[in-house]
């Protein structure tokens, strides 16, 4: 028996960001199945669309790519499976979006046994990449909270410095580019991206600092800067999603049901190993130990002799360093490179500082393992596209028993 998902014409209007169509129907002994979900993961994130009465759905996506489809077997009717006996997956497929822009892609189906993933193993899976997706976060949240504890600025700029980052190390490996290898590529990027850090702080913030300018002055800029470099980002690579090389990498068992790729694995072990270097920086050299001062009293620092600027230049290029890194990872990630991606963090970054205490670094770690935690497990009962909301919703029930965070301390806030 087949269920067939055939492409459908497209629309007459069609969505500006996702140019193309994967769309179908789904249909049982040529009888329409209502309410059948189907996962699309690929290139812009992944997406839930249902069918609708006649049978039929259809998602955008931003790239000719490759995409998972994967259709959720506990929504067919009673004693009906995907089968294929050549698959260990039946109900999952991979499709390649052409220049057509369409595709077309057949589930075999009958009675059978599912193939059902149980909740424990799901709950595994979904800890595993939430710890993956916080220490990633951790990277930038850790800069982000550092510049605020030096500063007093809550830089809304921070979601740009981690797109420079995956921006930069496009350029520098991607094919259509210089074509470096990822070996050189990446850590010059990060270097550049931390290069980045110290220009916006000698040509924007320090000339602001000098003249006294208000804290909410510097916000207000910084949200300028934001979009300024957010469509200079766009004009640069246009409003697609572009991919990094070695992005589509296959996965593989690691224990149970949880899958990961060797991208994945490197992706946790840089950012354990990069976290671990910055606490032991931030607790043991003399730079680290005057942040520190600075966090809890600027003026106090310099009366006893702490160069401030200097610290505080070297707190911008620590800062733009993490966010290029976490940029990188991030682009592995999601996966693919667009011109909003650091947008797209940047209010789960000032989640994760704020729930671990305003300009604590080890706050911001915490905070932002939590995010991560709660972002991917949410997903197991609420639709992935709300699954950023459930950490913005926990961090506000959160602040209203704790005000100054997990880590802060009372005389913060205020």
């Amino acid at each position: 028996m087949l269920l067939s998902l055939l492409a459908l014409p497209s629309p007459a209007l069609a969505a500006e960001d996702d140019p193309y169509r994967i769309s179908g129907n789904v249909q049982l002994d040529g009888q329409p199945l209502e309410g059948v979900e189907l996962v699309v993961d690929g290139p812009g994130g992944e997406q839930t669309v249902t069918t609708d009465e006649k049978g039929q759905w259809r998602v955008g996506v931003p790239e000719r790519d490759t995409y998972t489809v994967t259709l959720d077997e506990e929504t067919l009717p009673e004693g009906i499976a995907v089968v294929d006996e050549a698959s260990d997956t039946p109900n999952e497929k991979e499709v390649d979006v052409g220049a057509g822009g369409r595709v077309t892609v057949n589930f075999f189906i009958g009675e059978g046994e599912r193939n059902v993933t149980g909740f424990a193993d799901q709950l595994v899976q979904r800890v595993v990449q939430g710890l993956s997706f916080g220490l990633m976060l951790a990277l930038a949240a850790v800069g982000l909270t550092l510049v605020y504890g030096t500063t007093g600025i809550s830089n809304f700029a921070h979601g740009e410095m981690v797109s420079f980052g995956a921006i930069v190390a496009l350029f520098l490996v991607g094919p259509a580019s210089l074509a470096l290898p990822w070996w050189l590529g990446y850590p010059l990027a990060v270097i550049l991206s931390a290069g980045f850090g110290f220009i916006l702080d000698a040509l924007l913030w320090r000339p602001l600092r000098r003249r006294r300018v208000g804290v909410v002055q510097l916000m207000i800029v910084s949200i300028g800067l934001s979009l300024a470099l957010r469509y200079v980002y766009q004009f640069f690579i246009g409003g697609g999603t572009i991919q990094l090389p070695y992005a589509s990498a296959p996965k593989f068992n690691l224990f149970g049901s949880v899958q990961m790729g060797i991208i994945d694995m490197i992706s946790i072990g840089i950012s354990i190993v990069v976290i671990v270097a910055f606490a032991l920086w931030l607790t043991r050299s003399r730079l680290g130990k005057a942040t520190r001062a600075i966090s809890d009293n600027s003026s106090l620092a310099a009366a006893s002799g702490i160069d401030v600027d200097h610290v505080v230049r070297v707190v911008w290029i620590v800062a733009g360093g993490l966010a290029g890194l976490a940029g990188i990872l991030y682009a592995y990630y999601r996966p693919g490179i667009k011109w909003d991606m650091g947008a797209q963090l940047l209010l789960l970054m000032f989640a994760a500082v704020i729930l671990g205490g305003l300009g604590t670094a080890y706050g911001a770690l915490i905070g932002a393992i939590i995010v991560g935690l709660l972002v991917e497990v949410s997903s197991l009962w609420i639709p992935s596209d709300l699954k950023y909301a459930s950490a913005l919703f926990v961090l506000i029930v959160i602040l209203l028993f704790r005000p100054q965070g997990i880590l802060g301390r009372r005389e913060r806030i205020g």
